[in-house]
């Protein structure tokens, strides 16, 4: 009895690792029981090395769930290095079409199911509404309910029909914030009435839909639990969402080592809290890269069931829920670059040009210009590593580009000395999410005061701004629509 109470606490943890093939820990854990793991940029530096590590994991644990956070647009893990070739969920939004939303994710899904992921951590199912909210945003799908669920629940049919399981994230509804979950606890001040009406209807269709996975958020709804997060309350969790909503498949929990749960407490005690309010599966996050983390978490739920704060019923349930997770049987990757003709498609498709007096496929860059980009902190989710912008492309097309980058510590007249020094070049001012950010929206007004002829690339949410000489919205900064982005500038 107590090897299988070891198995089923190891079945639920999803704990990351460094490198691009198993450590021997990882292995150890996979044949004792661990339920999976999550992948993060460092194990995924290009597709074959990728489908390597996943078999080399399978080849321990067949049914292990191998999750990786690969969103499209912003969030991409496989294409780190690149950005991703598939455009966002602000993308796909803008463009209303739910039938190529389903296309574009059955494209990005046999890319992953190549790689050998079999959990994808998307849709992000909020529902933007608070222009504030500096870690959703761009991607929502947007700002009305319906429409998102829609765009949710085609997203989620057209992974999955690649063999590549859905999460609908961040349960209950991560868009009428203002804080990042990754440093805060968010507070979502609704009622049951506006609750039901916006942020829950995009997780029903995705239920409706037969997603397999939900993602609980690390944000409090006080109008249902006001001391507990959503992935740590029972109310929310199976009340909520396994109750009111009808959900049966595996529930997730967001990170643990989120500053929004994991102040003051350690990761074993969050472990136990959140499988006793009703998850089936817990994601670690990032950082803790140790069989000893791995071990305490387990020997926490252990104990806990030894001494009655934890259901061994509970525990059992969702240990049996894991293996569930993955579609059929993984097969072996047959990894390759990828080949996203829909997603280039989409991403020229939501492409919002407003340039006052210019005929169709005019250019708008003629010559050499100058592209100053402006530099944005980016939230975790998002990462450190991916590019973003247009500027080395333009460069590649346009020899000669001059390429500037703007910070908060260099909008200063020297700095903007010298973006003008070229005044006989088209000037492009690069932004993301500029609304969000008064440095960026006072810099830009200072420099088109001097250059009113510039222009604006927008590729985050976008937002008001001064008026430009033209503007560009490409709702999301994947590679993909720094592309399409590109290709209309030259008027390619």
């Amino acid at each position: 009895m107590s090897e299988q109470l070891r198995r089923h606490a190891l079945a639920v943890i999803q704990p990351p690792f460094d490198g691009t093939a198993p450590p021997d820990w990882v292995r150890r854990q996979l044949a004792q029981g661990l339920g999976g793991v999550c992948l993060f940029a460092r194990n995924t530096p290009d597709p074959v090395t990728t489908a390597r590590l996943t078999a080399a994991l399978r080849a321990e644990a067949p049914h292990a769930v191998i999750a990786a956070d690969e969103e499209g647009g912003a969030v991409t893990r496989l294409e780190s290095a690149t950005g991703s070739s598939w455009p966002g969920n602000g993308a796909l939004g803008r463009i209303g079409d739910p039938a190529l939303t389903r296309a574009v994710a059955a494209e990005a899904g046999a890319f992953l199911a190549g790689a050998g992921i079999t959990l994808a951590y998307a849709p992000t199912a909020d529902v933007t509404s608070d222009p504030r909210n500096p870690v959703i945003g761009i991607r929502s799908f947007g700002t009305d309910a319906a429409d998102v669920a829609e765009h949710t629940a085609a997203y989620v049919t057209g992974l999955q029909s690649a063999g590549v399981a859905a999460c609908a994230k961040h349960f209950p509804g991560h868009g009428d914030t203002a804080l990042d979950s990754h440093h805060d606890l968010p507070v979502l001040r609704v009622d049951q009435d506006l609750l039901d009406r916006r942020e829950l209807l995009p997780f029903r269709a995705a239920i409706a839909a037969g997603v397999r996975t939900v993602m609980a958020g690390h944000l409090l709804l006080p109008a249902l639990d006001p001391d507990r997060p959503a992935s740590l309350s029972p109310t929310l969790i199976t009340g909520l969402l396994r109750e009111h909503l009808g959900f049966r498949g595996a529930v997730v929990t967001d990170a643990l080592e989120m500053g929004a749960v994991a102040r003051g407490r350690g990761l074993p005690e969050l472990a136990v809290r959140a499988v006793a309010a009703g998850a089936d599966l817990l994601c670690l996050g990032a950082r803790h890269t140790d069989e000893d983390t791995v071990l305490a978490v387990r020997d926490a739920l252990v104990a806990a069931v030894r001494d009655g704060s934890l259901g061994e019923e509970r525990l059992t349930e969702a240990a049996a829920r894991v293996p569930a997770v993955a579609l059929a049987p993984p097969a072996a990757g047959r990894p390759g670059a990828p080949d996203a003709p829909l997603g280039a498609d989409a991403a020229a498709r939501a492409l919002d040009l407003r340039a006052p007096g210019r005929a169709p496929g005019t250019p708008l860059l003629a010559g050499r210009p100058v592209v100053v980009t402006f530099d944005v902190p980016r939230s975790i989710a998002v990462g450190r590593r991916t590019p973003w912008g247009i500027a080395d492309l333009v460069a590649a097309r346009l020899p000669g580009t001059v390429a500037l980058t703007l910070d908060p510590d260099s909008c200063d007249d020297a700095h903007f000395d010298v973006v003008l020094a070229h005044p006989d070049r088209p000037l492009v001012l690069v932004v993301r999410d500029a609304a969000r950010h008064p440095w960026i929206a006072d810099a830009v007004a200072r420099l088109l005061a001097r250059r009113p002829d510039a222009g604006i690339v927008e590729m985050g949410l976008p937002g008001p701004g001064p008026e430009a000489g033209w503007r560009l919205d490409t709702y999301g900064p994947s590679l993909a629509s720094a592309r399409a982005a590109v290709d209309l500038l030259l008027g390619t």
